[in-house]
């Protein structure tokens, strides 16, 4: 299951009012603003969803097409672990190694890659252990 995609954007103020206004006719809103200091890439950040859940990410400090992210919900922690490796030895390339990210909440276990034409790529392990 995919547990969020984000994009890069040129002007992460201007793409949070509009996708403010065209999510809201379908129940999605803006849930969460991470500052530079939460973000792995050093910008501002900003995630939609619903139910309390954001699922859709949109920041501004990488190249609009580079910063493309999408990460998949995975049970436990050695899914992640062996993620990670095998993307590894599938000629990936380490973007962030399998370990705690507790700027993002106490249990968020993930790993990134990049994968061969630079699009990172995460999976993510939110239980405790």
């Amino acid at each position: 299951m995919i547990d969020h995609v984000g994009f890069a954007v040129a002007d992460a103020q201007r793409s949070r009012l509009f996708y403010e206004a065209a999510l809201a006719p379908l129940g999605i809103t803006l849930l969460r603003t991470a500052t530079p200091e939460q973000t792995e890439a050093g910008g501002t950040a900003h995630g939609f969803g619903r139910d309390g859940k954001p699922f859709f990410w949109i920041g501004d400090k990488e190249q609009v097409g580079e910063g493309t992210h999408v990460a998949f919900a995975v049970d436990t922690r050695a899914e992640v672990d062996a993620f990670h490796a095998a993307a590894m030895a599938a000629g990936g390339r380490d973007n962030g190694a399998p370990g705690l990210r507790t700027r993002y909440s106490p249990t968020y276990y993930a790993a990134f890659v990049l994968d061969p034409d630079g699009i990172n790529v995460e999976a993510v392990c939110r239980a405790p252990e």
